[in-house]
């Protein structure tokens, strides 16, 4: 590579793709899905509804609704085989291990994994949509030595979920709200995850290793792993009176406090409001005010003293956690969300593929000679 090529840590600032699916304006806090700004479909249309959107680029009429989740509910039944391996797993696993097994095995099982045709790969993305939460319902309730809950087609992928996990069918307010999380969470431009399985599908892999990829990536601390530390901090803190001292002595150490900053945003994400406000409903209702009583004084703290704003991790763990969800399945769900964003990337990506094969700048030694092996 050219000594005068500008390296860039990161890839910060680098455009990797052009794409139609999302676009996020770090600048000025906006997400835009399809063109659609994501205060405008919070609370307003339903996480099948931004699927349908990411695939086919409009919203849905109620026929073309319907059929979408006739298809993703008549999709869930996963291979026996699969089932097996799930239950083979130590009940030790952490869930995120688990499903990238599972669904690296799922392309084992089925005969047109390696078909990157469009109409294949649709009806891959439907599957892997569908499948991912029941591999993590399956996964949850076989570490608990609890009988697995078949899914129920009578109910929405949000609603679904949290049946099969709780083993009875949750309330409205409940599904609700884990819905408008999968709707914030669907896509978000070119993060690490999406990435990942951009570059393993540009390979022509196959959707099943662009997905295990994905998966593998955003189990990451830095990525989708920050809303389990969410969580593990506030119970540290343990009480609003000790959140001060805790903040104060994060910031003389130079000690990331979790869920605060973002790598794109540097204003306010514009998720974190929707959270924000779904967690002080569940909060207020579950009488545990004091996890976003403690949120709202670190955020405030952090935002006086390092300019740094709450991002999208910060208030789902309080969410998630006031359902009763356990830390660990936070990822999980993160993941089972961004499913609709990283197939919609995939087929993106094939629909005018070329290589992402970037360069380094070597910053080795030269003209190293070989000594014997008897004189090293």
């Amino acid at each position: 590579m050219s000594v005068s090529a500008v390296l860039t840590r990161g890839l910060e600032g680098v455009v990797a793709a052009h794409t139609r699916l999302s676009d996020v304006k770090g600048d000025i806090g906006e997400l835009i899905y399809c063109g659609y700004n994501i205060h405008e479909l919070a609370g307003k249309v339903s996480y099948e509804e931004v699927i349908h959107l990411l695939h086919y680029n409009h919203l849905p009429n109620k026929k073309e609704l319907a059929e979408l989740k006739s298809r993703l509910s008549s999709a869930r039944d996963l291979p026996d085989n699969v089932i097996k391996i799930i239950k083979a797993l130590p009940k030790s696993t952490p869930p995120m291990h688990a499903i990238r097994t599972a669904i690296s095995a799922l392309g084992c099982f089925d005969d047109h994994a390696d078909d990157n045709s469009m109409d294949s790969n649709r009806e891959k993305a439907i599957r892997l949509i569908s499948q991912i939460p029941i591999v993590t319902a399956y996964f949850h309730r076989v570490r608990q030595s609890k009988p697995l809950v078949p899914p129920d087609q009578s109910l929405g992928e949000a609603a679904n979920f949290l049946y099969m996990i709780d083993g009875e069918k949750p309330s409205q307010e409940k599904e609700s709200t884990m819905d408008m999380c999968y709707v914030l969470h669907a896509d978000h431009g070119m993060n690490a995850s999406t990435f990942s399985a951009r570059v393993t599908i540009a390979t022509l892999s196959d959707m099943y290793s662009a997905i295990t990829a994905a998966i593998g990536t955003l189990k990451g601390p830095l990525h989708g792993g920050a809303n389990e530390g969410v969580i593990k901090m506030l119970k540290d803190i343990g009480s609003i009176d000790k959140v001060d001292a805790y903040v104060a002595d994060c910031l003389a150490q130079k000690k990331k406090i979790m869920g605060i900053g973002h790598r794109v945003y540097k204003t306010l994400d514009p998720r974190a409001p929707h959270l924000k406000r779904m967690a002080q409903i569940l909060s207020a209702k579950l009488g545990e005010p004091k996890w976003i009583q403690m949120s709202e004084r670190i955020a405030e703290i952090m935002l006086k003293e390092k300019n740094l704003n709450a991002n999208v991790d910060f208030y789902s763990a309080t969410v998630y956690y006031s359902l009763g969800i356990p830390t660990d399945l936070f990822t999980p769900i993160f993941a089972i969300a961004r499913t609709a964003g990283w197939t919609a990337h995939v087929l993106e990506q094939l629909s005018d593929n070329r290589l992402i094969r970037p360069q380094s700048v070597y910053t080795g030694p030269v003209g190293l000679k070989v000594v014997p092996i008897d004189q090293r």
